[in-house]
């Protein structure tokens, strides 16, 4: 029988999808005075592998990523979802959404994502929140399951998301 330990904190990762930059600047502040301060900021890169935001938010659409100086327990994920969701609507133009927050963990193992909507490759985390290991950690890189989105496949997203791994692998030390 294997003996339960705790498990370690992970790494606070937000992706964000806008076409105004203002949207993403105000969503930032707000999470960095709940969560603490950003430790790693992607540039805006170019969302074009979906429509799917076309109708709410419009075309031309930028994508950023960023992760949080202050771990987290992986139990946290849901109540984060709900709180972004929160942001989301607080920022909303007649409504439409501007902005669309998605957050996630990174540990030294993968990316998992949350998720309101339920699918085969999800699990039920709590607070109506599912969650969907996105990425995994193999042959010193990121590598994408089936299921994994079309911008999570590409070399761009791999290589910030292998940086954001040093970044917490830098702090696991510190901790284990």
């Amino acid at each position: 029988m294997g003996k339960i330990t705790k498990p370690y904190p992970v790494k606070l990762i937000i992706g964000f999808i806008f076409k105004d930059e203002m949207f993403y600047r105000k969503s930032k502040i707000i999470l960095e005075r709940v969560f603490s301060k950003v430790d790693f900021e992607s540039p805006s890169l170019p969302f074009f592998h979906t429509t799917y935001y076309q109708k709410e938010i419009g075309s031309n659409l930028l994508r950023k990523f960023v992760s949080f100086k202050k771990l987290i327990k992986h139990e946290e994920l849901p109540g984060i979802k709900v709180f972004t969701n929160k942001i989301e609507n607080k920022l909303s133009q007649d409504g439409l959404r501007q902005i669309n927050i998605d957050p996630g963990y990174l540990d030294l193992a993968k990316v998992v994502l949350a998720s309101a909507k339920d699918y085969k490759h999800r699990i039920y985390s709590g607070k109506g929140i599912y969650a969907e290991i996105t990425l995994f950690y193999q042959d010193k890189t990121f590598q994408p399951w089936e299921w994994t989105y079309p911008d999570y496949r590409t070399p761009e997203y791999i290589r910030l998301f292998n940086q954001i791994r040093q970044i917490y692998a830098d702090q696991a030390k510190k901790i284990r």
